[in-house]
């Protein structure tokens, strides 16, 4: 009787540590970090990828004057002081390729500034 309770207690404690250390490895890992830089008239990268549905930090700095981005079908802005870095978390909703411009006026060059997001499944 004691070897049956003994040999139940080890299952039991076996099969809870493989379910702790499962639910372990299945934690999810932080979001991925997207780091954009602006400075008159441009934005770098470019042109950045994300997947729908997933989470990414967006890390905004400006260098030289006020900038933003904006991705008007995205409902996504983010915005920076000379000098400044913000970050947003954002999330992808939809697929497609989508024109961010900068939003915040920053010179004669203002209307050339525009960054690409795709967004894949």
């Amino acid at each position: 009787m004691k070897l049956k309770i003994l040999t139940s207690s080890f299952v039991l404690a076996v099969l809870t540590a493989i379910f702790f250390f499962a639910h372990l490895s299945n934690a999810q890992e932080p979001p991925q970090r997207i780091e954009i830089v602006a400075k008159r008239f441009d934005f770098t990268p470019g042109e950045i990828t994300l997947k729908k549905g997933v989470p990414v930090v967006i890390v905004f700095t400006s260098k030289d004057v006020s900038h933003g981005v904006k991705f008007k079908e995205l409902n996504l802005v983010i915005a920076s002081g000379k000098g400044e870095t913000k970050e947003i978390t954002y999330t992808p909703t939809q697929v497609g390729t989508f024109v961010g411009q900068c939003s915040v006026f920053c010179g004669s060059g203002h209307g050339g500034m525009k960054m690409t997001l795709h967004v894949t499944e």
